[in-house]
């Protein structure tokens, strides 16, 4: 009797066994690889939001906005045979991706020489501030912006929504100590009846901690109502005391704008220059006034043996015209500088640090001045503004005697 062999080539079975499981090894890294990642990405937004009050769509946001058309189009092209560019620049290149990656991990770019030696040498650096106008007090430390930690903000209306008010009730007579010390009985004529001074707050809750309760950690040092809109208040009264005509908002942005974002504040506030410039034509000069983030030892200066809070001129770097808003607030730190040496601490620029402009491109007649620190009290900011409205009363009054036209001549605005 015969048997029929059959031969079984086990090796192969074995082999396409051995392909499949390296297949599903290869599935598994892959998917617990994204696994993995969208945790990290979903642990990073979370941690964005609690730490820098702002929601991870706002990064996604300022992503897109900072890469160029051409990204997208070689994205496209990439699928697109027809749309497909020269391989030089194409973004994707293997050139430009490893360059990226450098400047990623370095914060180093190859192709910017600069970028190699701007930690070690003063003012190459664009993400610090640039010292433009020195003074007595001016030393190595500039103006220091840091954000709200987490949802101190409120944005449920306290505070109240706020408004744009001409002409503010000037603060009496009075020794209170907390309407600061009194400014020179002499006063110019007033200005005809016309509002030229326009005073508000882009970060209308910068507060300061002697004001606050309880609140020890300056990331917190904000509030709704004892904030650094009262200092901007004081500045229009004393103005108006003065002989200036001058216009003061009080809005709150985190209480009207739908979706408030602290990083947006500059766009916010820019509604309120246009609306204020539309309902007050007359409005020639512009002053933001904020709150530093440094410590007392750095916003402090003693005059006749009581404590004063000092004040920065910060300039936009990213306006093309920022030299006329530089000479505009260079007048007002000499002013200051001479009578009171130690208040100020001179004008500085910042380019890539926060926003830029400051919607100093507004007019040439805008500018951002800071008041104080978080350690310094409202008592000492007011004293300082008394002075800062006598500063720019002389300053407001030699520009329009030297432009002889009247406060609502054209001025340079920028409807934008």
């Amino acid at each position: 009797m015969k048997w029929t062999a059959v031969t079984i080539n086990v090796n192969k079975y074995r082999k396409a066994g051995q392909d499949l499981g390296i297949y599903f090894r290869v599935i598994t890294a892959l998917v617990t690889g994204c696994l993995l990642f969208f945790i990290a990405l979903g642990l990073l937004g979370y941690a964005q939001t609690k730490m820098n009050n702002s929601a991870p769509v706002s990064s996604m946001k300022g992503l897109a906005s900072s890469v160029s058309s051409r990204f997208f189009m070689d994205m496209m092209g990439m699928e697109v045979p027809y749309m497909q560019t020269d391989r030089q620049t194409f973004t994707f290149s293997q050139s430009n991706v490893s360059g990226f990656l450098f400047s990623l991990l370095t914060d180093l770019n190859w192709k910017d020489p600069k970028t190699f030696i701007a930690r070690e040498m003063p003012g190459l650096a664009q993400d610090r501030s640039v010292v433009l106008r020195s003074s007595a007090a001016t030393g190595e430390d500039g103006p220091e912006d840091y954000g709200p930690k987490g949802d101190v903000i409120p944005k449920n209306g306290e505070g109240g929504e706020g408004s744009i008010t001409a002409n503010p009730t000037a603060p009496p007579e009075t020794n209170d100590t907390t309407h600061g010390p009194q400014i020179p009985t002499a006063q110019p004529p007033r200005m005809a009846g016309r509002n030229v001074a326009f005073i508000y707050q882009s970060h209308n809750q910068e507060s300061y901690l002697p004001e606050l309760d309880g609140v020890k950690d300056p990331d917190k040092a904000y509030d709704p109502k004892k904030n650094v809109t009262l200092v901007g208040l004081r500045l229009a009264q004393m103005l108006e005391k003065e002989g200036i005509g001058a216009v003061h908002s009080d809005k709150n942005y985190p209480a009207i704008e739908k979706s408030f974002n602290y990083y947006y504040s500059y766009k916010y506030s820019l509604k309120t220059l246009q609306e204020a410039s539309a309902s007050h034509p007359d409005l020639k000069f512009y002053f933001d006034i904020h709150r530093d983030s440094q410590r007392r030892s750095k916003t402090t200066v003693e005059i006749n043996g009581k404590d004063y809070a000092q004040v920065y001129f910060v300039i936009g770097g990213k306006n093309a015209n920022w030299k006329e808003n530089e000479q505009f607030a260079s007048d007002i730190h000499h002013a200051l500088e001479s009578k009171y040496p130690g208040i100020s601490k001179g004008s500085f620029a910042k380019a890539a640090e926060g926003n830029g402009v400051y919607n100093q491109n507004f007019s040439p007649n805008s500018v951002l001045i800071e008041v104080g620190g978080v350690d310094n009290s409202l008592e000492e900011c007011y004293r300082t503004v008394d002075l800062l409205a006598e500063a720019i009363s002389e300053v407001v009054l030699n520009v329009q005697k030297v432009d002889g036209t009247p406060a609502g001549a054209k001025d340079g605005k920028k409807q934008n």
